[in-house]
């Protein structure tokens, strides 16, 4: 069974009775972040909550990329943000930045930045124009690490980058004084924590719906992280760099193996593939080869099917035809080699 989301072949117990700080876990990180603080939290979007409190951005404009989660909206509308929406680049998936200056008003006042699917934007003319027109930045890593910062504040979500049930952090230029509420451990947590493991997440697929209906309620004030959650990623990152290594080689020999039969595969330059995405050819339904490999135990996903805005021609077409293969560290090439059988098996 493959699927996309992190996941552990075998769970070291160890880890949940190792010493562990808080502190040092956060001087470890802030290496990749120098002069930043470092908050953790429960999810990414209370991270992104707590970057617009501390940019001050209420009631303005924001610069946004249409390709990208719709629970962006509710967050948007709870502090009264317009969305000046880019379309999508259809090589990289980022924002397209050809005519932004057209767009941006006096009421503009930041940048929202999606290194999406784990391919950093190149930065240096998106600084000219946050300098030009003294914007704000903030960077969306949710699919991204290591990464560097070049913006005001960035916001990272733990649950699609390492093996956890929640997590998020907030990196920030200035200092804040906060101290967040507890995170409440739910029910519901222990299925998220099975789900991170290969046979019990494919006994939960029987059960769970394949096309959950989008929830865009409000959210309550951001939360801290379980202490059990950052001792996994405090774990994570004892071997990013052997992990992240192999995941690169594994992700340009199934990119080479995907364009071989007519997939559209993002651009790779600096690549850290936190998702392997490609389009399907436009003689492929996305959505009957997703369910056929599902059946065959290949459980891909189709990560912002129904974007924040699709009403732009790039942003429609990735939407339509974005698919995400399964990519874990201790895959090997024969693995791919399976994953790729199955989807020439289906395509028909």
């Amino acid at each position: 069974m493959y699927f996309t989301h992190p996941q552990f072949k075998k769970f070291p117990l160890r880890i949940l009775f190792r010493k562990f700080s808080e502190a040092n876990l956060k001087n470890k990180i802030a290496e990749n972040f120098p002069d930043h603080q470092i908050i953790f939290t429960d999810s990414g979007r209370s991270a992104f909550k707590l970057a617009i409190q501390q940019l001050n951005l209420e009631n303005s404009e924001m610069i946004f990329p249409t390709y990208i989660c719709d629970i962006f909206k509710p967050i948007l509308e709870q502090y009264n943000i317009k969305p000046i929406y880019l379309d999508a680049n259809i090589k990289t998936f980022h924002a397209d930045f050809t005519d932004v200056e057209s767009k941006i008003t006096p009421l503009t006042k930041s940048i929202l930045i999606c290194h999406t699917y784990g391919l950093p934007n190149k930065m240096d003319e998106i600084l000219k124009i946050a300098e030009k027109y003294n914007l704000k930045i903030i960077e969306d890593c949710a699919h991204i690490w290591p990464s560097k910062i070049s913006g005001d504040c960035a916001f990272f979500s733990f649950t699609k980058l390492f093996p956890v049930i929640n997590g998020g952090m907030l990196v920030c230029k200035n200092q804040i004084e906060m101290e967040l509420p507890k995170y409440e451990s739910k029910p519901f947590n222990i299925i998220k924590f099975l789900r991170l493991f290969p046979w019990c997440a494919g006994l939960s697929e029987k059960f769970r719906k394949i096309n959950p209906p989008s929830s865009l309620q409000g959210y309550d004030e951001a939360k801290g992280i379980s202490k059990k959650c950052l001792k996994v990623v405090n774990y994570c990152l004892e071997n990013i760099e052997t992990n992240l290594a192999k995941r690169i080689n594994l992700a340009k020999y199934f990119q080479k193996k995907l364009l071989e039969i007519g997939f559209m595969v993002q651009e790779s330059e600096n690549n850290t593939f936190t998702y392997l995405s490609a389009l399907v050819p436009k003689n492929i339904n996305r959505d009957k080869l997703f369910n056929k490999l599902r059946k065959k135990h290949i459980f891909c996903s189709r990560i912002w099917n129904n974007p924040i805005y699709s009403n732009l021609p790039n942003t429609s077409r990735i939407a339509e035809c974005i698919i995400n293969f399964p990519l874990q560290n201790w895959f090997t090439e024969k693995d791919i080699d399976k994953i790729i059988f199955c989807i020439l098996s289906n395509m028909g």
